[in-house]
């Protein structure tokens, strides 16, 4: 599951943004990339108008946060879509949020899956070509797992990537994501969060909910949004990250 890493002195930073929940003006303050929800998940027009305006003013990066159409699960519960249909689901979604940000001045510069389909993609051989095939066609890089399906595919296609490392999520000694259902899926304390951050952008090196530190190729590191706390952390992060002495700007 895992790449050999690349230690570097250089990290971007991304947040979840327009999804309705937490603070995004602050965090819009302290990243570097914003993944914009493009209304399947989360978000209205006007509130992800506002944000990709809000992003452009703070010099961020937009990213397209792509879901299943799941509104009432928040894109947390697996659709099992076929392979035309996820296609147009996600050039759909690019195609909304590339016009809202147009219109203030702004560039969709990537696309993130969110939430169950992240995951999913993750192993899911189907809908990861379906995913790799849209953005693609939309002419993106993706953001996604070290490791995963869709980095494979997408390499194979050619298709430039953002390999992502979380901040505030645990890890399974496999180098996944520890499901959101059961212990140790969430990091609550800002130093603890910190320290993984400079680890992973000094060494890069995770570790895993059972000690096993894993080598981790990271070029973004995620700081949710609408995890309690999350510009505490992002707060705590940025100054670690400054004191040791690593760039924070997008890769």
């Amino acid at each position: 599951m895992n790449d050999v890493a690349s230690p570097s002195r250089t990290i971007d930073l991304n947040a979840d943004l327009g999804e309705g929940v937490g603070d995004d003006a602050a965090m819009l303050a302290l990243v570097t990339s914003a993944n914009i929800a493009c209304g399947f998940h989360a978000g209205t027009p006007t509130l992800l108008h506002r944000t990709c305006r809000n992003a452009v003013e703070a010099d961020v990066r937009i990213g397209a946060q792509v879901s299943y159409p799941d509104l009432p699960g928040f894109g947390r519960r697996f659709m099992d879509v076929t392979h035309d249909d996820l296609v147009a689901d996600v050039l759909y979604q690019v195609g909304a949020l590339r016009a809202l940000a147009e219109s203030v001045g702004g560039t969709v510069e990537y696309v993130k899956p969110h939430g169950a389909l992240y995951n999913t993609i993750v192993h899911h051989t189907a809908q990861a070509r379906a995913v790799v095939d849209a953005v693609a066609a939309a002419g993106l890089p993706l953001m996604c797992l070290p490791g995963s399906e869709a980095q494979r595919l997408a390499r194979d296609a050619g298709l430039p990537v953002i390999l992502e490392a979380f901040a505030d999520r645990g890890y399974t000694p496999q180098g996944t994501l520890v499901p959101r259902s059961e212990p140790g899926a969430l990091l609550t304390d800002p130093s603890r969060v910190a320290e993984r951050v400079v680890r992973l952008a000094q060494s890069g090196q995770i570790v895993a909910v059972d000690g096993t530190v894993l080598d981790v190729a990271a070029d973004s590191v995620c700081l949710h949004g609408d995890t309690p706390g999350a510009v505490e952390h992002a707060r705590h992060v940025r100054a670690a990250l400054a004191g040791a002495d690593v760039v924070v700007r997008a890769r």
